[in-house]
């Protein structure tokens, strides 16, 4: 089922980064008590500092989100919807012929693989990569997409 909400509205909810004690078996995991719900605005923010031909992975980025907001890490869960909504607020602004536009596609995952949730999937993500000079992997049965920075 497709969202009727545009995009644009999604981006601003919620209005501010949150931190919350997070759940045990996370807090095992990640190394503290903090989490960090961060904003669709605050990841837009860190995308646009990743410079073309770069790339972030997504451990890289909730870890930057959680330093500037002073928690101990940041929901991977909330991390990954909103990363989806900057996404596809990004193709929003795309279709309406902008320029300045948050680079989502710079975004893979800790083990180098594309996101099946981003807009046109892995392969528009690898398209856009190519475009920027990374090489890309094939691997696996299902054709798992890995991005290699040159």
């Amino acid at each position: 089922m497709k969202s009727t909400t545009k995009w644009k509205i999604k981006m601003e909810k919620p209005l501010a980064p949150e931190i919350k004690e997070g759940p045990e078996a996370w807090n095992k995991n990640y190394g503290g008590t903090k989490m960090l719900i961060p904003t669709p605005r605050l990841i837009e923010s860190i995308l646009f500092q990743i410079p073309k031909g770069k790339i972030k992975t997504l451990s890289a980025l909730r870890e930057e989100m959680a330093e500037e907001c002073g928690a101990d890490y940041a929901c991977p869960l909330t991390t990954g919807i909103f990363l989806r909504i900057c996404a596809e607020y990004a193709e929003e602004f795309i279709a309406e012929g902008q320029k300045k536009i948050p680079p989502y596609w710079r975004v893979v995952r800790d083990d180098g693989s594309l996101m099946e949730k981003f807009p046109g999937g892995p392969e528009k993500q690898a398209a856009k990569l190519s475009e920027e000079g990374h090489q890309l992997q094939w691997i696996g049965k299902k054709i798992k997409k890995r991005a290699v920075v040159i």
